[in-house]
C-alpha cells in the first residue's frame, strides 16, 4: 500500500514539475529580455569597431583604388599581390572578381 501511494505521489510531482518546466521556458522575464538587447549592442559595437580597424589597416598598408567601387558602393582596396578587395559591415575582407569592380559616379 505504501509503495502505491509513493509512486502515485511521485508521478504527479512529475508531471507538475514537468509542466512548470515548460511554461517556464516559453516566457521571458525581464532580466533576459535585457541581456538579449544588450547581446545585441555588443555584436553591433564588436563589428563596427572591427569594420573601422580593418579600413584603417587597409587604407595605411594598401592602395585605394580611386574611381572605382565594390557592388555595395564602398571603396575598394589593392593589396601588394595585386588583388581587389573591399570591407563589410563586419570587419572583414571580402576579395572581388574583375566582373565585380564597377565605376564609381561622378561626383557633379
Amino acid at each position: 500500500m505504501k509503495n502505491r501511494l509513493v509512486m502515485g505521489m511521485l508521478s504527479c510531482a512529475l508531471c507538475v514539475g514537468l509542466s512548470l518546466g515548460a511554461s517556464a521556458q516559453t516566457k521571458k522575464n525581464a532580466v533576459e529580455r535585457t541581456a538579449d538587447k544588450t547581446g545585441k549592442v555588443v555584436t553591433k559595437a564588436a563589428n563596427k569597431t572591427a569594420e573601422v580597424a580593418v579600413k584603417g589597416e587597409a587604407k595605411v598598408t594598401d592602395k585605394v583604388w580611386k574611381g572605382k567601387m565594390a557592388p555595395n558602393g564602398s571603396d575598394v582596396y589593392i593589396n601588394n599581390k595585386n588583388k581587389k578587395y573591399y570591407v563589410n559591415k563586419k570587419g572583414a575582407k571580402i576579395w572581388l572578381k574583375a566582373s565585380q569592380i564597377k565605376n564609381r559616379p561622378e561626383k557633379d
